[in-house]
């Protein structure tokens, strides 16, 4: 296999990765701690995913997909806190990947400076497999089948009673606009990231983020109270699915990649579906003086609607917060990757991009343009919309 790797880069372009590709010697050092494994004969991909090194992995009777993460994002313990949430899904029939446990029972094996982290091959095809966040699915189909099963996946969720993670780099919380005062909340999550803190101090990127998203607070928080708490995937879009074939039509046969995971709600993590899937934010990076022009697809939004509340329907007040929770659902992972950037890369450009061209840019345009993306989710909770229209694929 080629080493010349390459990963999903901020703007939508293919560059190379901030973290080495794994190796054939490295995988099967992994593997020999996992006694219902074989060693592995050879890489058969390398995954493009930006954050960690990724690799499906041939072995004698079966393929396996080994992840590795440096230790200041995910140690043994931060993993298994996503391990554990799996499991809890995974015993009540949800399609997510089982996750092997080494000679000592252990999910998560930590050697050298890395942790690592062993998966079953997901059933179906992945089809999403190039496709970057942000953009699109490729039918009205594929978003009415995601909604299907993320509602399904809320419904097994219930009862998992661990709290809310550990501060962890890269997890898309729900603690800034939960609270009742948020500029004294942000306050709080900063201080506790001092390479974010020292960065926020020289700049008004806060106080900006703070001034355009706080309307969107103001209308969410009525609704605040009746937002039931949940452990949710937080990153649901369409490549973190498999799916049973490359047809319009098709539904999806798993659910993977729960490195975003913590304890928020159902709305919160339905917004984060919406935000990753139904805007191409990639044209906002390519052209930011016309936000206007940034594509909205309507048709996809209510079709992932439709198919979630054929399973699950949402309640008026999780109706009536859906739009402030669009608006502001980005706000704490662009925090958390901000803070990645600065404390693991050490890299002020890419803080630069995440912070003012996530964060800032991002809530620029729901204050603006993307006023009628908010609109079309008040208009369908003033109707009470069930999700019994015809889907077309």
């Amino acid at each position: 296999m080629s080493t010349a790797a390459k990963a999903h880069g901020l703007d939508g372009t293919l560059v190379k990765p901030d973290w080495p590709p794994l190796t054939l010697e490295e995988v099967r050092a992994v593997l020999s701690k996992f006694p219902d494994l074989d060693p592995s004969t050879r890489l058969l991909s390398v995954s493009p995913r930006p954050f960690s090194a990724a690799s499906m992995v041939a072995t004698p009777f079966r393929n396996v997909f080994v992840k590795r993460h440096h230790r200041t994002v995910r140690d043994a313990l931060g993993l298994e806190e996503e391990h554990r949430f799996m499991c809890h899904l995974r015993t009540r029939g949800a399609a997510v990947p089982h996750v092997f446990a080494d000679q000592l029972g252990q999910t998560a094996v930590e050697m050298g400076e890395w942790t690592y982290e062993v998966h079953e091959t997901s059933p179906g095809i992945d089809v999403y497999k190039e496709a970057q966040s942000w953009t699109p699915f490729l039918s009205n189909g594929h978003a009415h089948s995601a909604g299907i099963a993320m509602a399904r996946l809320h419904l097994l969720a219930e009862g998992y009673s661990a709290p809310v993670r550990k501060n962890r780099a890269l997890v898309a919380g729900f603690t800034i606009f939960a609270a009742e005062d948020p500029s004294a909340e942000f306050d709080r999550y900063v201080g506790a990231r001092p390479a974010l803190q020292q960065y926020l101090e020289h700049r008004d990127c806060q106080q900006h983020a703070l001034d355009l998203l706080t309307p969107f607070h103001r209308e969410l928080f009525p609704y605040l109270l009746e937002l039931h708490s949940l452990w949710t995937h937080n990153d649901l879009h369409p490549s973190n699915l498999f799916w049973s074939d490359a047809g319009r039509t098709a539904h999806p046969t798993a659910v993977i990649d729960f490195g975003l995971c913590d304890r928020t709600n159902a709305v919160h993590d339905l917004a984060h579906a919406i935000e990753r899937s139904i805007v191409g934010w990639l044209s906002l990076v390519e052209d930011p003086e016309h936000p206007e022009h940034v594509p909205v697809y309507i048709d996809h939004l209510h079709a992932l609607l439709d198919g979630y509340q054929s399973v699950r329907p949402l309640s008026p007040a999780e109706l009536a917060a859906l739009a402030p929770m669009t608006a502001l659902c980005h706000g704490e992972f662009a925090l958390s990757e901000t803070d990645y950037f600065l404390s693991v890369l050490h890299s002020e450009e890419k803080a630069h991009m995440a912070c003012e061209g996530y964060l800032i840019a991002h809530a620029q345009w729901f204050r603006g343009a993307g006023s009628r993306l908010l609109d079309e989710l008040r208009g369908r909770s003033k109707t009470m919309t069930t999700g019994t229209r015809e889907v077309q694929p």
